[in-house]
């Protein structure tokens, strides 16, 4: 019976590859799983019949099998699997004693020596499972190296004028040079083992049926004024006693839930002290805004926010309380003069950047592909004093920075810039990551004005506004490739000489490292040669496309990178691969016809940026690796508000509702949910700043966590997972991160790239870790663990903070 039932199973199992196998040779595609297909169904008959020959062609097919692996892969583990785990393991079933009883050997039978056909198919799987345990120890992605140590001391301060954050953590990204940097170093390689949970806050905000789906907890904390403040996805004010997590006030703006939000997030706050800001005046001479007043007393020191529901809001940062004098009443109505406004179309989901002058400068979130016309994409610089409005930038009328005059309204759908800015208040610049223009996909309404500011780094003159260069990170963008992170300033040494530079990562996988004075590249760039074939009429791609010497672009994806935890769901992978358009580089045009684009719709890089050692010039990354499929959907002529992706009522996902395409975007899966490319999907680098060179490489991350058919996988394979947020450096030599999809917060050597220390989380940690000295003396590293709907991690409300014990 044993082998009857085996049999069955081999069968079915043969007739699926074999018909898979078929499939993709008419796509063009491999033809070996014609031959496992048929190999599989001629053991099944001869199992069918009781036949010990059955192991001898099983134990072929086994060899072939791993013979034309090992040509299509080499020694990478991983992509053993969907070729050889399965097979394998029923093999390893045949040679079982109790499934060999029930076969009939032919040749005692016929007065022969007896078959050595179970032998042969024991020896073949033993080999196979000796083989795949020495490739346990090697790993192709891996590089292995060490960060050159800089001998020179460390600069009294950052980029722009501001002191190194050590006590304190005074914005988003420490500083407003969006390094992630801290010059403590109590917490270091030899000692992080001893970290140990501190204290755990609660906030208490968890997602509701009623809000977005894509609800996350992203809050990077700042402290300053001797209190930890940050915002939850409600877009709540906290503020909590550093050293023992203790509630000091908590503000809660009112956000009304709403499920059609894009993004319902909030990743920061940003802190105004009028104490330590320039004598200047905020409002340069002939604006229009009214000339600063003084601040009250309860509000010398403000925390400045912004909510999804786009009004922005000052609070004493002492008291909680709204500062009566900024706007009317506490706020200022971010959708004042701006056209094309729809439900929930404008949100703001990043901190503002607060400079020393007192301006408070922010762009904004529109709601991507649901519209072909969105609201305005301005950057709006006000008084952070009285929320008057001191300039704007809008990238359609670029010479034109004074505010509005009463009844004007900005320029509708110009291109926005949603993520954290970054300032160098010595060169009195401001540098802005301008993304794309609706619709995403399409080009054909832009102007020649628009195209110069789609993915442009953009330095304005931070008390006018004023355009002072712009670098543009691809041309002519049709993937939704806008400039998602916080651009980092560092001080470089080349040939003899400190250049001031800023880095700019990029969803295509690029790092341009730009001077700030001019923006004139520091490390090389050139241009690619791309196709400009497409099948959307009235589209022209750009016949170029730029490229940084040191970038992540991930390789071209080959067939033979498809990947699955089997043959049937790694074929299928196969088939779709070769059913779509790739050009083999980064920008494949979407099409009618149906286009995979990699790196795809997340990006190499996005919110969480980049994370630097301004003394040893080092530089800490995460990219991440997916691709994503797109399809062009063209709409009936004349019915460009009809549906073709969403229903009526719901949130009109990828419509671009008003023209004549939607378009389908979806990460390229296999039916069991897994990517179809091979791992890792996610890794953590270590580059050498002053070369450019990377001098190592890990997979980062496990698979723990992950849905797969429904269940939540439990063993923490190190595959290397995607990582959604950002990374800590420290004097210490140390690097924190807790961003991938497995719950875990880490700490890495930051010379070597090897883990030291790793705690679990109660929930996804998709946030960027801060760290400062508390009251008592003690460095404190926290983090926000609330989880991110949209990539299923565990939601949760956690603050935890983590100290030596």
């Amino acid at each position: 019976m044993a082998a009857v039932i085996t049999g069955l199973v081999v069968a079915l199992l043969g007739a699926v590859i074999l018909a898979g196998g078929i499939w993709l040779a008419v796509v063009g595609g491999s033809l070996f799983y014609i031959l496992m297909g048929a190999g599989l169904l001629l053991s099944a008959y001869l199992l069918l019949r009781r036949r010990q020959s059955a192991l001898a062609v099983y134990a072929g097919l086994l060899v072939v099998t791993f013979i034309w692996t090992l040509w299509e892969v080499g020694f990478d583990k991983w992509q053993w699997i969907p070729r050889g785990a399965l097979i394998t393991f029923i093999g390893l079933w045949m040679a079982l004693p109790f499934v060999v009883r029930n076969l009939r050997n032919a040749d005692i039978e016929r007065g022969r020596n007896p078959s050595s056909s179970p032998a042969l198919l024991r020896a073949t799987v033993a080999v196979i499972a000796v083989l795949a345990v020495g490739a346990w120890f090697h790993d192709p992605v891996i590089v292995e190296g060490e960060l050159p140590a800089q001998t020179a001391g460390a600069p009294a301060t950052a980029p722009g004028g501001e002191a190194f954050p050590a006590e304190e953590w005074t914005a988003y990204g420490g500083t407003n040079a969006g390094q992630r940097y801290s010059s403590l170093s109590d917490i270091k390689v030899d000692n992080v083992k001893n970290l140990k949970v501190a204290w755990e806050h609660h906030t208490g905000d968890l997602k509701g049926p009623d809000d977005a789906s894509e609800y996350t907890f992203e809050a990077t904390p700042l402290k300053v004024n001797d209190t930890l403040y940050y915002c939850t996805p409600h877009n709540i004010v906290e503020a909590l006693d550093p050293v023992t997590g203790e509630l000091k006030w908590k503000f809660d703006p009112g956000l009304k839930p709403n499920a059609i939000y894009q993004h319902q997030t909030c990743r920061g706050v940003s802190y105004f002290d009028e104490a330590l800001a320039n004598s200047a005046p905020a409002v340069p001479a002939g604006a229009l805004a009214p000339a600063p007043a003084p601040a009250a007393d309860d509000c010398a020191r403000r925390i400045i926010a912004t909510t999804v529901d786009a009004r922005m809001v000052a609070i004493s940062a002492d008291t909680g309380q709204l500062c009566q004098g900024f706007g009317q009443g506490g706020y200022v109505n971010l959708l004042e003069n701006m056209p094309e406004v729809r439900e929930a179309t404008y949100m703001q989901t990043s901190a503002p950047l607060v400079a020393r002058s007192g301006l408070i400068i922010l762009g904004g979130s529109v709601a991507d592909n649901y519209y072909e016309n969105n609201t305005s994409g301005v950057i709006r610089a006000f008084d952070a004093r009285t929320g008057a409005i001191v300039w704007k930038f809008d990238a359609q009328k670029p010479n034109e920075t004074a505010p509005l005059a009463p009844g004007q309204t900005y320029e509708a759908n110009s291109p926005v810039a949603w993520t954290t800015f970054s300032a160098d208040e010595d060169l009195g610049l401001v540098y802005i990551p301008f993304g794309n223009k609706a619709p995403d996909q399409f080009g054909r309404n832009r102007t020649e004005q628009d195209e110069q500011f789609v993915d442009a780094l953009v330095a304005l003159d931070i008390a006018t506004g004023q355009l002072r260069w712009k670098f543009q990170s691809s041309y002519h963008d049709l993937w939704d490739r806008d400039n998602p992170s916080q651009p980092t300033l560092i001080d470089l040494p080349m040939n003899g000489q400190t250049i001031p530079a800023v880095i700019l990562p990029t969803k295509g996988g690029n790092l341009f490292v730009l001077n700030r004075q001019d923006g004139k590249p520091v490390l090389p760039v050139s241009e690619m040669q791309v196709s400009t074939e497409t099948d959307v009429p009235n589209e022209k791609p750009s016949p170029v496309q730029p490229v940084s010497s040191l970038n992540f672009t991930p390789p071209p994806l080959t067939e033979s990178d498809m990947w699955g935890v089997t043959p049937v769901d790694q074929l299928l992978c196969r088939v779709e691969f070769n059913k779509r358009r790739y050009d083999g580089n980064p920008f494949t045009p979407p099409t009618i016809g149906g286009s995979l684009v990699y790196p795809g719709n997340i990006g190499v890089f996005n919110w969480g940026s980049v994370a630097v050692d301004p003394v040893n010039k080092w530089l800490i990354a995460t990219p991440i690796r997916l691709s994503h499929l797109y399809d062009v959907l063209p709409r009936p002529e004349g019915d460009t508000d009809d549906r073709l992706l969403t229903e009526e009522g719901t949130r009109p996902l990828n419509e671009n509702l008003g023209g004549p395409y939607a378009v389908g975007i979806s990460q390229f899966r296999s039916g069991i949910g897994l990517p179809c490319q091979t791992p890792p999907w996610g890794l953590m680098a270590g580059v050498d700043l002053t070369t450019g060179k990377t001098a190592w490489m890990r997979r980062n991350g496990t698979v723990r966590d992950q849905k797969i058919m429904g269940f939540t996988w439990p063993i923490p394979f190190p595959m290397g997972i995607i990582a959604h947020g950002g990374t800590l450096t420290t004097a210490g030599g140390v690097s924190f991160t807790a961003a991938t999809l497995d719950n875990y917060l880490r700490a890495y050597d930051m010379r070597t790239g090897e883990k030291l220390w790793e705690a679990r989380l109660p929930a996804g940690g998709q946030a960027t870790p801060m760290t400062y000295r508390g009251s008592d003396g003690k460095q404190y590293v926290v983090l926000a663990a609330g989880g991110h709907g949209s990539i299923g991690t565990t939601p949760g409300d956690s603050v935890i903070a983590y100290t030596l014990e």
